[in-house]
């Protein structure tokens, strides 16, 4: 038995749009505007979203519960394995007390606030995308900033922020090879179009943070460091997405980034100290100064996780590991049980719904590895370690709910068809298309948490509406990707991250608040930028 998607239920488009954003509108206000903690706001919008599938797109209730566990099963394995072991490196490394050697480490290299934000926030953190994405570097980089002596509400939203330009070639380029795949478009042609567009954020990117962080003026003062930070990561980005393809962009762009951040600050520092104003005395008091051999240790856990996490994301490894053990099982009730229907594709397509275990080549179980591994280089013993990740996956109890439910949301508007609705209202305007079409990639993002799973739901959308208005399909289903990673840091996967990693579980709706405007911000930006572009600079299109 199947069931095919219907688009507009209630026989108009925008009527049906309004009633399809309910679960989301219901989520995120539960968030923003009535501070209800994130589990329960999660809940809240999956049991709307289970109510709107099933009444008004009239799906079977017994395909609506397999598309939630479905979803809520993703949100455990791969997203909160990846979290939990993430904040495991951190909390051993706490544990050892070789953290405050990293903090001293840093302030002897950069005490000032503005450009640890710009080295971690940024650049590591752009590492740890091109490497592992799904939630690694905001996990992780919000960890740190926390480490570092900022206040949590600022790690987790800077954290989320400069999460932004490396997304769209996160994982070594998934996001991209997915949206070809989907759209039939050739992948360098893609690659290419997305590095051209996101070039002039990754310079843009690192002097919005420091102006968020520390204003205008403050901004002003650290210019040379931003825009080293930024052009250095701008320059590789667009010449590997152009001419060598998605898949290293941003390993090779943020390792050229953090180089030339390190040289900068060897010659050149700021005229003044920035700190928060809380701080009453500078990084500089508190430092002290450690032998090569002590930071080397106290940066080993880090340096093991990077390893790891390359590893485990490079695509021959990951294939080694998938065949070691990568039990794979149709989804009872859903599998190829849900059928898309055109505009959104071509023709009815019936929908896979296949839950890998994979368990070994998850980025989690790297992670996890390098917990352990790291543990027992700093003198940990096997019942130190287990209770250590007791305490971690303790603390993080409610977050894991949090995610798997945020999950089963998603995928339920997804296999209902309610996102397809709300794309298309998007897709509906017209002349105005350009400027909304990267505005459709970040509400896919918004509602799926993920750049990939954006370009698998409103790729060949983007396409379609193209064709129909005369407007460039590379352009479109490229803009979708960059127009993504601008909702990167308001979706509901990531702010839970965040949350998790600044021990903040229940201030999700302050963490979502903290970023809202600057995401709302960027994607305007970038639906301008794809607009000038289609209608003014055809020529700049590549292909």
């Amino acid at each position: 038995m199947t069931w095919t998607q219907v688009y507009t239920p209630l026989g108009n488009l925008y009527l049906s749009a309004l009633v399809a954003a309910l679960p989301v509108v219901v989520l995120l206000g539960s968030l923003a505007f009535f501070h209800v903690k994130a589990h329960v706001a999660a809940i809240y919008g999956l049991v709307v979203a289970l109510l709107v599938a099933i009444f008004v797109y009239g799906m079977p209730g017994q395909t609506a519960a397999a598309t939630a566990l479905y979803g809520a099963a993703f949100g455990l394995l791969p997203i909160g394995w990846i979290i939990l072991n993430a904040i495991f490196v951190y909390d051993l490394s706490v544990k050892a007390g070789k953290f405050e050697v990293v903090k001293e480490t840093i302030a002897g290299l950069a005490a000032d606030r503005r450009l640890q934000v710009l080295i971690i926030g940024f650049s590591f953190g752009a590492f740890l995308e091109g490497a592992a994405g799904f939630g690694t570097p905001v996990a992780i980089c919000a960890a740190m900033l926390i480490g570092l002596g900022f206040k949590p509400l600022p790690a987790a939203g800077l954290a989320l922020i400069g999460n932004t330009a490396p997304v769209a070639f996160g994982a070594l380029g998934t996001p991209i090879n997915v949206l070809a795949s989907v759209t039939g478009i050739n992948v360098n042609l893609l690659s290419a179009n997305v590095g051209r567009h996101l070039t002039i954020f990754s310079v843009i990117i690192p002097f919005w943070l420091v102006w968020q962080m520390a204003g205008f003026e403050g901004m002003v003062e650290v210019w040379p460091a931003a825009l080293v930070a930024g052009v250095a990561f701008a320059i590789p980005q667009f010449i590997v997405s152009n001419y060598f393809g998605p898949n290293l962009v941003d390993i090779v762009s943020a390792i050229v980034s953090l180089a030339a951040v390190y040289t900068l600050l060897k010659v050149w520092q700021p005229k003044t100290v920035w700190r928060f104003p809380e701080e009453r005395e500078t990084p500089h008091a508190s430092a002290r100064r450690h032998t090569a051999g002590e930071a080397f240790l106290a940066w080993m856990p880090w340096i093991v996780l990077s390893v790891f996490v390359f590893l485990w994301g490079w695509p021959s490894f990951k294939g080694f590991l998938n065949h070691l053990s990568n039990p794979t099982f149709d989804v009872p009730f859903l599998h190829k049980v849900v059928q898309r229907a055109p505009p959104v594709v071509k023709k009815l397509t019936p929908e896979a719904a296949q839950y890998s275990l994979s368990w070994l080549s998850a980025t989690g179980t790297g992670l996890l590895l390098s917990g352990l591994v790291s543990g027992t280089l700093l003198g940990f013993g096997p019942g130190t370690l287990a209770r250590v990740y007791g305490g971690t996956l303790w603390r993080l109890r409610f977050s894991l709910l949090t995610i798997a439910a945020m999950l089963a949301l998603g995928f339920t508007t997804r296999y209902a068809g309610s996102d397809s609705t709300m794309g298309l209202a998007f897709a509906s305007t017209g002349a105005l298309f350009p400027f909304f079409s990267p505005v459709l990639g970040w509400l896919g993002v918004a509602l799926t948490g993920s750049d990939t799973s954006s370009n698998v739901l409103f790729g060949n959308l983007q396409v379609v509406s193209a064709n129909q208005i005369g407007m460039s399909a590379v352009l479109a289903a490229s803009a979708n990707s960059t127009g993504g990673v601008m909702g990167k840091m308001i979706d509901a996967q990531s702010i839970v991250v965040a949350g998790v990693a600044t021990n903040q579980h229940g201030k999700e709706g302050e963490i979502l608040r903290y970023v809202f405007f600057h995401s709302l911000a960027l994607a305007g930006l970038v639906g301008i930028l794809v607009y000038v572009q289609s209608t003014f600079f055809p020529w700049t299109i590549a292909g």
